[in-house]
């Protein structure tokens, strides 16, 4: 088992960058492939992006690619979302995700087990 915890959310202006991290606790960080969701005001929670086990494979929806950059540093048990450009419509709850997978390179983009509490990102103009 995983327990995941968010910092960094807050406020910015549009245009601009902030970068989120979700700290894990336990020893098997290595074992999870991580994830980022949101969720904005009277919408539906929706995939972010995601980072494989080794690091080696990202996945990002479409109307984050280019913009947003998932990383993870194992010795720190930390997964980040780097978000830059920052448009009005990312103002959201962001959610960090965990899954044990076998596969080391694969990203899933739902059914992850694992769930922080969320921080909020919210983009003024």
């Amino acid at each position: 088992q995983v327990q995941l915890v968010e910092s960094g959310g807050g406020l910015v202006q549009a245009g601009e960058s902030l970068r989120v991290s979700c700290a894990a606790s336990g020893r098997t960080f290595r074992q999870y492939a991580l994830g980022w969701f949101r969720q904005a005001p009277g919408k539906e929670r929706e995939f972010v992006g995601g980072i494989s086990r080794s690091g080696d494979s990202t996945k990002y929806a479409d109307s984050v690619k280019g913009r947003f950059t998932i990383s993870r540093d194992n010795a720190k048990n930390t997964v980040y979302l780097q978000m830059n450009s920052l448009k009005l419509e990312d103002t959201a709850v962001y959610y960090c995700t965990a899954d044990a997978l076998l596969n080391p390179d694969y990203v899933p983009s739902s059914g992850y087990k694992y769930w922080g509490q969320g921080t909020q990102v919210t983009v003024s103009s």
